[in-house]
């Protein structure tokens, strides 16, 4: 049950990989390479699922309801209009580093979020999100680890 969790949490849009490799290593005591695992095939996994079912979800199921239709097109609007500047000048680059750094709102929920926004199709950007996870899964790692040996 443990790695069901720790697998789930790393699915989750509010915690990501970020929250399941300390819960993993922290609390159910797993192995370095067994929560590292875990977590990144999770948030790897969730990532996929996402970049190929956003168009659908967003064009079929939200335009079918107008207020939605209307809200999801002022955001996206907004942030082409704030972001599209520096995301062409850092292009696969931006896509990498919204999902590397471990901060909140940051991450593969994000990632294949911009990668729909900006129109950057799945063949290029599920690398690109995939390197993105593991970066991150060696900064939480890092971290997680020289937490545990400098409180221990």
């Amino acid at each position: 049950m443990p790695h069901l969790i720790v697998f789930l949490l790393s699915m989750s849009p509010l915690s990501e990989l970020r929250g399941a490799i300390p819960l993993a290593l922290l609390y159910y005591k797993f192995s370095l390479p067994e929560a590292v695992f875990i977590s990144i095939f999770g948030n790897i996994l969730v990532a996929f699922l996402l970049l190929i079912t956003l168009n659908y979800f967003i064009e079929d199921i939200i335009n079918r309801v107008a207020f939605l239709r209307k809200i999801v097109d002022w955001v996206f609007e907004k942030t082409r209009k704030r972001h599209k500047a520096k995301f062409t000048k850092w292009q696969d680059l931006a896509l990498i580093i919204i999902v590397a750094i471990p901060l909140p709102f940051t991450g593969a929920w994000t990632g294949a979020l911009a990668s729909y926004v900006f129109g950057v199709p799945l063949r290029r950007s599920f690398p690109l999100i995939t390197l993105g996870v593991l970066i991150a899964g060696i900064i939480v790692t890092l971290l997680t680890v020289n937490g545990i040996y400098i409180f221990s």
